[in-house]
């Protein structure tokens, strides 16, 4: 089971702001840089992100029905900053993997342990 969107709703107003500044640079995490269907405004989504088959790809920690994932699946691509860099990524596409064998053996048994079972997979815009 994700994590609760109760948890979600509190991240996003307090701990984001402050995990952002260290998503940008710190290894295993990235900002997703999206943009509201609806609203047409900018949005900064701190998450968990790997290099993988090309691309990169970030654990979905509060499951599949959250906003940004809805808003780059909807405009099929969209920036995100890791590591001190932006690229464009596309073709944002969800797996599923109960054992979270993409991720980092360290990280894969926390993933297992909070039953994060999906992903996203995106690839670098050419």
């Amino acid at each position: 089971m994700p994590l609760p969107q109760t948890l979600a709703r509190i991240n996003r107003r307090i701990s984001n702001p402050v995990l952002g500044v260290m998503a940008r640079v710190a290894p295993g995490f990235g900002i997703v840089i999206h943009t509201g269907r609806k609203s047409g405004r900018v949005y900064r989504s701190p998450v968990m992100v790997f290099q993988r088959d090309g691309g990169y790809r970030i654990a979905l920690t509060y499951g599949r029905d959250v906003d940004w994932l809805k808003n780059i699946r909807a405009a099929e691509s969209f920036e995100f900053e890791t590591r001190g860099r932006t690229v464009t990524l596309t073709d944002p596409v969800v797996g599923h993997d109960a054992s979270a064998a993409w991720a980092p053996p360290g990280i894969r048994q926390v993933l297992t342990a909070l039953a994060v079972e999906y992903y996203v997979q995106a690839r670098l815009a050419r």
